[in-house]
């Protein structure tokens, strides 16, 4: 499974431009799902049909990636840059970005040797090797993602894109490890949750699901002098309460707590105060869908070296196999 994550993570793929991580996810899942599609804005939909006692359940994990966009080149060819999605001042000084020619640029500060203070978004520039405006090989519009290595430190697994890479690795490796059952379920590797969860939005439309649960990283609370949290790496997956944009139904949390349960997994409580997911706009679709989210404890969340628990994903490939191959009850 490191193969694939590894594939994934390394992927560039920032908001709206997710098309390596589709081909690598469409590689792996075909033959192993009765359908795979991909809808009009992107979402990877990939079919296990059940033997049609049960439900419609749809999993969605984003492929997208935080990243920058290109407002300006000045005269010497520096790149002025906006965010896309939720990209932190604090992260950028001295990081490498990748744009989708190829092209490599690091990310610069006005008077940094000087300056203390986080920086704002007018102080910080890509520099790409141009000596003019004429020779930068990138302009206005063009999107870069954050480059780093995926590395293995046995355990634990670092890389950027773990938001919400990790998560599609989790879930394509459900589809083929779970029994048949009599779930009709629909595994929807989504586009742009990182600008509004909008490739959730219009999968959930379409595919209308009776259950959903969305599967992303969670912030922990396990480093020295962190904000107290009990969410924590080595200790399972999450099954979420509540985050800023959703409250998960009470009875898919508690299908969720009693399947780990009865199949011994271990599994952690979250309550994440800031920050939401995919089940927010499934919850919220048609006329509404029970929804609740399955979350994958992540140290550095939103940063180019996020950190997560082998044991924790693949005790998340478990409870999600488990999940789905039995009946639901809520």
């Amino acid at each position: 499974m490191k193969t694939l994550i590894k594939s994934l993570v390394e992927a560039w793929g920032p908001s709206g431009y997710e098309g390596h991580v589709r081909t690598t996810l469409s590689g792996y899942l075909a033959g192993q799902v009765d359908e795979i599609r991909t809808d009009s804005m992107g979402n990877l939909i990939a079919l296990k049909k059940g033997d049609g006692s049960g439900k419609r359940v749809m999993i969605a994990s984003h492929m997208d990636e935080i990243g920058i966009a290109v407002t300006h080149v000045d005269a010497k060819g520096f790149l002025r840059f906006g965010p896309v999605g939720g990209v932190m001042p604090l992260t950028l000084v001295g990081n490498r970005v990748r744009f989708a020619n190829g092209t490599i640029g690091v990310i610069g500060r006005e008077d940094w040797l000087v300056e203390r203070s986080l920086p704002t978004w007018k102080q910080v520039f890509v520099d790409v090797g141009a000596t003019c405006a004429k020779d930068a090989p990138v302009g206005i519009g063009d999107m870069g993602a954050f480059d780093r290595a995926f590395c293995d430190l046995g355990k634990r697994l670092v890389s950027k894109a773990m938001d919400d890479r990790i998560a599609c690795a989790i879930a394509a490796q459900a589809a083929l490890t779970m029994d048949p059952g009599p779930n009709d379920v629909y595994f929807v590797f989504t586009v742009q949750e990182e600008v509004g969860t909008r490739g959730a939005m219009v999968s959930a439309f379409g595919i209308a699901p009776d259950v959903a649960v969305s599967v992303d990283v969670t912030p922990v609370g396990d480093t020295p002098e962190a904000t107290p949290t009990s969410v924590v790496l080595g200790k399972g997956p999450a099954v979420k309460v509540k985050d800023s944009g959703m409250l998960a139904h009470p009875g898919v949390k508690d299908w969720m707590v009693r399947t780990a349960e009865n199949t011994g997994i271990p599994y952690q409580l979250e309550v994440l105060v800031a920050g939401t997911t995919d089940a927010y706009s499934i919850q919220t679709s048609r006329a509404g869908v029970p929804a609740g989210c399955l979350s994958i404890p992540c140290r550095y969340v939103h940063t180019p070296s996020e950190m997560v628990d082998y044991q924790d994903v693949t005790l998340s490939v478990d409870l999600l196999s488990a999940l789905l191959s039995n009946p639901i009850t809520m």
